[in-house]
């Protein structure tokens, strides 16, 4: 396993001052190194990589864990110190998205580096085998693609991409250490265009954008229909892209369309087009498919104050390219949805797909079109894009904050069932659900307790299912309850034995908000002569979306409203003893949280 003890980046912009400051996050040094401007002297030959640096300890949200860690970041440039190349371990390329201007840099880097030293590329694009064509065979077993997301610290996605030349001990090391050291969710994509996330990524927007005209479908309407409905973030599409840039997709579409013949309906529409000439980019120019008014407006991440609400933001209607007061979506389905917690069985009365249908609506019809081109094409794209459907869904996972991928939201909603809905309307179906569907599977993934992750997936090239293969040292409270069962439990937790002497205490409530049935579950786990006297350490955490969202506040307003001070007197002190309970245990407590901890 190669360590990584420092690193290079060469180019200052938005990625490659981000990445450099993640590394400090993790408490790696590195170099972030820049062009020269023209004619510049003295310490104005670093301004390039400079400024880099200066607007990402600006930037919002927060790329430093803590401003201090910039330390950690030292600049220069590529004339004066590329030279400093030899002293690292890893070196990352992230200049402008040019072919040549690549290679012009790379083949200084070549002369400069130590034989062995790891070379990589964050292109989003080009082909990451191309840019090293014709370098020396030590540099090309060195060089791979490493495709971070925009921002480094808090997309989780990193997307590594191998040429036939890579050693993959190498690739190995840094799959490791970005796991490990910097807090990434790695996939192993194929060198061809947009790589995994970006290619469905884009075809799912187009698509989306072709079903809203032939849907006659506002930008709030289709906001509305592709976000949390279906477990995809709350920005959902045209949200997304107001945050990411319009520009940026455009790129990543003209990418595609320079890399591979895709389908001929799916291209950026007229609309779409004119804002680009407008220049309204989005966010960053104040004006996408919402506009701001009153207020500054802010970066993703940023609080809002009472000025800088979703509520101050025009709509575009793109029939005529000019903003309006936004509108609210009204489906009914969509208010009947907000009622159903399970996203799967969400999507399925969004579809029409229950046992008892529902009439069949506008939203529904938007979103079968939607979902089943998503999954037909996912499908299509293996073993084009990667070798199983593991990576796919893994990608659109961590890479867009889906709930599902593709082929998990496809199991969700009936693999079976849907495939013959498609039939019937004589959609085109993927030779690769045909296989599964004759080998008398139903669907892409399956329960497999004896696998540290629980599940198996459908391996297309064999036709079996094969054990879904974690990190070594991830295992998740499903597995365990599966596998060890559960010791003890009530309506809000679960006490779990993880075996080797140590219990999860699970949370199971609504949103795991903390009520009477966790803090009396926890004490009693903890006291002597309790349920949890067998074991000798203890782990808080569960594998629900939030680690808790806090004490449950409704019963506390209701004990309010009946103004039952003695009952608000007697939650405080339970709350209370059960954090006491786990500060002076005896044995060792370990809470492991995410996301929402409150």
């Amino acid at each position: 396993m190669k360590r990584i003890s420092k690193v290079a980046i060469l180019g200052a912009g938005t990625m490659g001052a981000r990445i450099a400051a993640h590394f400090a996050n993790a408490g790696v040094p590195s170099y972030l190194l820049d062009i020269v401007p023209p004619g510049a002297q003295g310490a104005a030959r670093n301004q390039v990589a400079a400024a880099g640096l200066e607007a990402v300890k600006k930037s919002r949200p927060a790329a430093f864990f803590e401003p201090s860690l910039a330390r950690l970041v030292t600049v220069g440039n590529f004339e004066d110190d590329l030279s400093r190349v030899a002293e690292v371990d890893w070196i990352i390329e992230a200049v402008v998205e040019d072919l040549e201007i690549k290679r012009a840099l790379l083949t200084k880097v070549e002369a400069a580096r130590k034989p062995g030293t790891i070379v990589t590329t964050n292109t989003s694009g080009l082909p990451v085998s191309k840019i090293a064509e014709g370098f020396s065979e030590d540099f090309r077993r060195s060089w791979f693609g490493t495709h971070f997301f925009n921002p480094p610290r808090y997309m989780r996605l990193l997307e590594l991409i191998p040429t036939p030349d890579t050693d993959r001990s190498l690739m190995d090391s840094i799959a490791w250490f970005c796991d490990v050291r910097l807090g990434k969710g790695v996939v192993n994509a194929k060198d061809t265009p947009n790589f995994i996330a970006n290619r469905i990524g884009t075809f799912s927007v187009l698509n989306v954008m072709r079903l809203m005209e032939e849907n006659d479908l506002s930008i709030e309407e289709v906001d509305a229909l592709t976000g949390p409905a279906v477990g995809w973030p709350k920005s959902a599409t045209f949200r997304t892209i107001d945050l990411v840039g319009l520009d940026i997709l455009g790129h990543v579409v003209n990418n595609l369309r320079a890399g591979i013949d895709e389908r001929s309906d799916l291209k950026l529409p007229d609309f779409y087009r004119q804002m680009l000439e407008r220049k309204w980019l989005g966010d960053k120019t104040k004006s996408g498919f919402y506009k701001k008014v009153g207020g500054q407006g802010s970066s993703p991440g940023e609080k809002s104050g009472d000025k800088d609400k979703e509520d101050d933001r025009l709509a575009l209607d793109w029939k005529n390219i000019e903003y309006r007061p936004r509108q609210k979506a009204k489906f009914a389905a969509l208010e009947m949805g907000k009622n159903i917690e399970d996203t799967g069985a969400r999507i399925r009365m969004l579809l029409g797909l229950d046992p008892q249908p529902q009439k069949p609506d506008k939203a529904g019809a938007f979103l079968w079109s939607a979902l089943s081109d998503l999954w037909t094409y996912s499908a299509n794209r293996i073993p084009e894009i990667s070798d199983t459907i593991v990576e796919i869904d893994r990608a659109m996972r961590l890479g867009f904050n889906w709930e599902m991928g593709p082929f998990e939201l496809w199991d969700a909603a009936g693999v079976e069932q849907t495939t013959a809905r498609m039939k019937k309307e004589g959609k085109p179906i993927a030779p690769k659900v045909e296989k599964l569907l004759a080998s008398g599977k139903k669907c892409w993934y399956s329960d497999s307790p004896s696998t540290n992750s629980g599940k198996a997936f459908f391996d297309i090239s064999t036709g079996e299912y094969k054990p879904l293969a974690v990190p070594a040292g991830v295992w998740s409270v499903a597995v365990a309850k599966k596998s060890n069962g559960v010791v003890k439990k009530n309506s809000g937790a679960s006490l779990v034995d993880l075996k080797d002497g140590v219990a999860c205490i699970e949370f199971h409530s609504k949103m795991n908000s903390l009520g009477g049935d966790i803090i009396s579950f926890i004490q009693q786990s903890l006291k002597p002569g309790g349920p949890g006297d067998a074991f000798e350490a203890f782990v808080l955490t569960n594998d629900a979306q939030n680690f808790s969202v806090g004490a449950n506040l409704m019963l506390l307003l209701m004990s309010a409203q009946e103004e039952e001070w003695d009952e608000v007197d007697m939650m405080v002190r339970q709350f209370q003893a059960m954090t006491q309970a786990i500060k002076f245990s005896a044995r060792p407590v370990v809470v492991a949280p995410f996301g929402l901890t409150l």
